[in-house]
């Protein structure tokens, strides 16, 4: 017979092994998750009209933001960094410095960011009502997959979307950047940018697109899977919308060191 206090010592231990083997089960539902949104993504037919209206939502929805957040965050660097770089005389050089910070760092997690609060809360909402008003399971007793249907157009409309507003992002930072450097501040328009074009080489384009492509799988799947398992009730669908943005937003920064380690 267990002595009570057995019970007492033990209990932390307990409580560690429920939440690992919670935590081992969320990951093995995930992956099993995306295997079926890669298998239907591949398997004829594609619901062409519904991955544009999706793409539609995703891509020129978050336009207006990405645009304001790109202009700003160039700004920033720029008056930032000229001043950092005019203590040891080379303000020449705040073209590249702005370019390459947009490029491969702060263009791809800064409009993943922006793109999973805007439209990866809305996927997460929009499956979990779907979820609790039971319309998910009336297509499967249609015979239906609800993969196809509702998983993956917002799955390939994001990996189509995200690359092009992180492009998007990364002019306007650009242009926000020589607005403050160059109107602001001083730095000729030749300087900027013909200093630009000598240092940002293909592989920095490529390094950031890769990344924004990545991203945006990642935020299609986590937030499908969050919306697709939800909770019942109106708690439910708020719990799980709030864990699909914490958790991509997570995921996105820590797949960034992994890639940046990986492409550089």
């Amino acid at each position: 017979m267990e002595h009570p206090a057995d019970r007492g010592i033990l209990r932390p231990v307990r409580m560690m092994g429920r939440m690992t083997i919670a935590v081992v089960g969320d990951m093995g539902r995930m992956g099993l998750f995306l295997a079926q949104t890669l298998f239907y993504a591949f398997a004829p037919p594609l619901k062409l009209f519904r991955v544009l209206e999706q793409i539609h939502f995703i891509g020129v929805g978050s336009v207006l933001v990405i645009v304001l957040t790109g202009a700003f965050t160039g700004m920033v660097i720029a008056f930032q960094g000229y001043y950092t770089l005019s203590r040891v005389g080379s303000t020449a050089f705040l073209g590249p410095m702005v370019a390459l910070s947009l490029l491969r760092e702060l263009g791809p997690v800064m409009a993943a960011l922006m793109v999973t609060g805007r439209a990866g809360s809305a996927v997460t909402a929009r499956l979990g009502i779907m979820r609790i008003t039971e319309q998910i399971d009336e297509l499967e007793m249609l015979g239906l997959s609800p993969h196809r249907y509702l998983v993956v157009p917002p799955f390939l409309a994001a990996l189509v979307s995200v690359p092009l507003l992180t492009a998007i992002f990364n002019v306007m930072g650009i242009l926000g950047g020589y607005l403050v450097g160059g109107k602001l501040l001083g730095v000729s328009a030749g300087t900027y940018f013909g200093s630009m074009a000598d240092y940002v080489e293909v592989k920095d384009v490529l390094a950031g697109l890769y990344k924004s492509v990545g991203f945006g799988g990642l935020i299609a799947w986590v937030c499908s899977y969050k919306g697709f398992y939800t909770g019942f009730g109106a708690e439910g669908v708020s719990r799980a919308t709030t864990q699909a943005v914490v958790l991509s937003s997570v995921l996105i920064l820590v797949c960034d060191y992994v890639m940046t380690s990986l492409l550089f």
